[in-house]
């Protein structure tokens, strides 16, 4: 599902710095992955490049068998929009809007539903979160703990194949981030989604199938996490 081959990311100087260097692996299908480091490791670096937010300077990235080194900008919007899902540390939920309309965004810039299916699924995602009742309401009216969920739905809403998710558990307490991860479990075990999630807790690293372990920028260590995954 989600291939990186040799991969580097360097800023230009001077000096020049490398945030990802030669980085190869391959994730399959409904595995459940967590990236750990040390800050400044590169593991936000290396998702934005898995998620195509951004552009190695060598390398190559693979999106569910789809080279994606030769496409231009709009095809990477379109596969951006059509096989992945993103959650945030910050939820970047859009203020003005209620939760449902955050969650139709991606639905209609997709454009494959009429408003009625859309906001059809967009309630079926956030009752399935257990936020139906955020619907009608605001971000601000919302705890962190919703308002993650809310993200998580907006994620899901053009049914991605692979989520990417860079510290969601940062901004929730224990309860709230161990009920992310709960989502996160489901999503592989009965949706069949990869699930990709750069964290800096060890103890929820430790519900994950497999484990990446970048320093100064590569992996050195990527091994199971729990025999259970095998």
């Amino acid at each position: 599902m989600l291939e990186a081959v040799d991969v580097r990311r360097v800023l230009p100087g001077p000096p020049p710095v490398t945030l990802v260097d030669a980085v190869s692996f391959a994730i399959d299908r409904g595995e459940f992955v967590a990236v750990t480091g040390p800050s400044g490791s590169g593991k936000s670096s290396l998702l934005y490049l898995l998620g195509l937010l951004d552009r190695p300077t060598s390398g190559m990235v693979r999106v569910d068998g789809i080279d994606t080194s030769g496409l231009d900008g709009a095809a990477l919007d379109r596969l951006r929009l059509e096989r992945l899902g993103f959650v945030f540390q910050f939820h970047f939920l859009l203020p003005e809007f209620t939760a449902l309309e955050n969650v139709l965004i991606p639905i209609r810039r997709l454009g494959r539903l009429d408003d009625r299916a859309a906001r059809h699924r967009g309630a079926g995602l956030l009752a399935d979160l257990n936020v139906a009742e955020a619907a009608d309401k605001y971000p601000g009216q919302l705890s962190g703990g919703m308002r993650q969920r809310v993200a998580i739905a907006r994620a899901l809403a053009n049914d991605p194949a692979i989520v990417l998710a860079d510290e969601p558990t940062g901004n929730l307490d224990t309860a709230n981030g161990r009920a992310v991860f709960d989502v996160f479990e489901r999503l592989t075990a009965v949706d069949g989604r990869t699930v990709v999630v750069v964290t800096h807790d060890i103890d929820l690293a430790a519900r994950t199938h497999r484990r990446l372990h970048l320093v100064d920028g590569r992996i050195v260590r990527d091994q199971p996490v729990r025999a259970s995954a095998a």
